[in-house]
């Protein structure tokens, strides 16, 4: 007998057992008879050495309980006592609003650290277009004959737009560090 030949009657055999147990005994004798082929023996003599189908299929058969006299698996799903059910109805008024309570804080928290950021990058926006036109300003009022004032417009506005980039650089880091936050509190 070949070892597919073997493979075969005995899967025929042990018809009767799970899927999963019926692959790993099939897996088990495949690999002892190919350990006997590699120690020199032919495959019909490892095939042989390995013992007759019927006599594994009769002492697995006897090894394994039967579907009848088995236990049955417990289920994975747990039921609920009566009294929590009766303990979560009643409690519903009390730990629903401290449910929406907490939902609303967080709600909150999240509302008000993107409303710092808005307004840094309002502040930022607020800068630029304040330094622009201050130096603008400045350079008219320079034309119109008052240099003094009119340098000390454009000195001003030169400031502000300087103040505006580095206010970038802040905002910037300021909305990664927002935005980590929140990464970080939608995973829990």
């Amino acid at each position: 007998m070949t070892k597919i030949q073997f493979l075969l009657a005995l899967g025929e055999r042990l018809s009767g057992l799970p899927k999963e147990e019926m692959e790993e005994r099939l897996r088990f004798y495949s690999e002892m008879i190919e350990d006997r082929m590699e120690e020199g023996l032919s495959e019909e003599e490892a095939v042989a050495a390995v013992g007759s189908v019927e006599e594994i299929g009769a002492q697995l058969g006897a090894d394994t309980p039967s579907p009848k006299t088995a236990k049955e698996p417990k289920s994975s799903k747990r039921k609920m006592p009566t009294w929590a059910i009766v303990l979560l109805i009643v409690g519903s008024p009390l730990w629903l609003s401290l449910l929406i309570a907490a939902f609303a804080v967080a709600l909150s928290l999240y509302a008000a650290l993107w409303s710092v950021i808005l307004a840094l990058w309002a502040v930022f926006g607020a800068l630029v277009v304040s330094g622009f036109s201050v130096t603008l300003g400045g350079i008219g009022v320079f034309c119109m004959g008052k240099e003094i004032a009119g340098l000390a417009m454009i000195g001003a506005g030169l400031v502000l737009a300087g103040l505006s980039i580095f206010f970038f650089f802040g905002c910037k880091a300021a909305t990664k560090g927002a935005a980590w936050l929140t990464k970080i509190w939608a995973r829990d």
